[in-house]
């Protein structure tokens, strides 16, 4: 028992140290891409410096790594048990008695717990270090968003357009927000100075304005006027709106349930933040399933020569992975797919695929 702890640390050292240099080889990689690809944004901003692109970079960095994770698990996995395969580790501690599956356990054991980690700790500090990031990015490249805020009782929208801005209050939405109950819309010119107020029972989006109900239109130089209807022109579209919720991965793991429920009452669809949530706990499995088949094209590289083909091979694999779960998120997305199938088949079907090879590998 002794023997077996003293090897499964060294063998999580292993993993861990490995694991340490894919990061920070592919976390180089897309730091240097996104700082090249703000350089390139910033190229006609005179109050954008490279102090403040360096910051926003290193924002997103978090939610940019996290995406990288199943390819370091990937890449991490085959070139520890490459390595050990090549210095005859493996071989040695096979012949000891040890199964492939138990000096598996202390990497795996490492992807699924560092996983949750990641889970609970490190998404909310990345949620919120993107959010500062995207607030600086409107602010220093003055980006004229439609900004949607939502509450469990009240909605409010900004609509900026050519003439000023205005800003709706409603205490409703359905149809996923084409139609709009106890409207109240402020309007400001392009100075943002208050100009005026309309308030309505009912607002309907149609393509280039709004169709308001039982209107009163106030200002602060005429007495309020009453109207049946009245056609108040907009830039918005349906799209527009959808997309100006917070995107899911601004939110925090813990957020998310609360924010999916408030979407929903609101009457909005939550399909994209239910699919992402959902995708969120099942990363702790999936990267166990990386290891998994990271250990089966190492180990056949020792076994049967060939070592190049099949680490290319594993490499193939990774790639396949990426497209795979993107068309499985599309589908999902469409609505093609449940969110829990969406969300879970590429983890699960990763782990089937992992398994069936270590057991051909070892037992066939």
């Amino acid at each position: 028992m002794k023997l077996w702890g003293t090897l499964s640390i060294y063998l999580g050292k292993q993993f861990l140290r490995n694991v340490g240099i894919i990061f920070a080889a592919l976390v180089s990689i897309i730091f240097l891409v996104d700082f090249i690809e703000l350089l390139r944004k910033s190229a006609d901003k005179e109050n954008v410096t490279i102090f403040l692109m360096l910051q926003m970079t290193l924002m997103r960095l978090p939610t940019l790594s996290q995406k990288l994770l199943p390819f370091i698990a990937l890449f991490g996995g085959m070139l520890t048990f490459f390595r050990m395969s090549r210095s005859s580790e493996l071989t040695v501690i096979r012949a000891s008695g040890v199964s492939a599956w138990l000096f598996l356990m202390p990497s795996l054991a490492i992807a699924f717990f560092g996983g949750i980690f990641i889970l609970t700790v490190i998404n909310p500090i990345a949620a919120a270090m993107e959010t500062h990031a995207a607030q600086l990015e409107n602010k220093y490249f003055e980006k004229k968003t439609n900004i949607l805020q939502l509450s469990s009782e009240n909605l409010w929208l900004r609509q900026v357009d050519e003439d000023g801005l205005f800003v709706i209050h409603a205490l409703g939405a359905i149809n996923q927000g084409i139609d709009l109950t106890d409207v109240i819309i402020f309007q400001y010119d392009t100075n943002e100075q208050f100009v005026g107020r309309i308030e309505a029972s009912h607002a309907k989006l149609n393509k280039g304005y709004w169709d308001l109900k039982d209107v009163l239109l106030t200002s602060p130089e005429l007495p309020g006027t009453f109207l049946d209807t009245l056609q108040l022109e907009t830039s918005l579209t349906v799209s527009q709106i959808q997309e100006s919720f917070a995107p899911p991965k601004n939110l925090s793991i813990w957020d998310l349930p609360g924010f999916i429920k408030t979407l929903e009452e609101a009457g909005f669809s939550a399909l994209k933040h239910r699919i992402y949530w959902h995708s969120l706990i099942a990363g702790p499995v999936l990267l166990l399933a990386m290891v998994l088949v990271a250990a089966t094209f190492s180990l056949r590289a020792t076994r049967r020569g060939r070592a190049g083909l099949l680490i290319l091979s594993g490499i193939a694999s990774g790639f396949v992975f990426y497209f795979f779960t993107d068309i499985i998120l599309a589908l999902g997305l469409a609505g093609t797919l449940p969110v829990l199938m969406a969300a879970w088949t590429p983890a699960i079907a990763i782990t089937l695929l992992g398994l069936s090879m270590m057991f051909h590998l070892e037992d066939g």
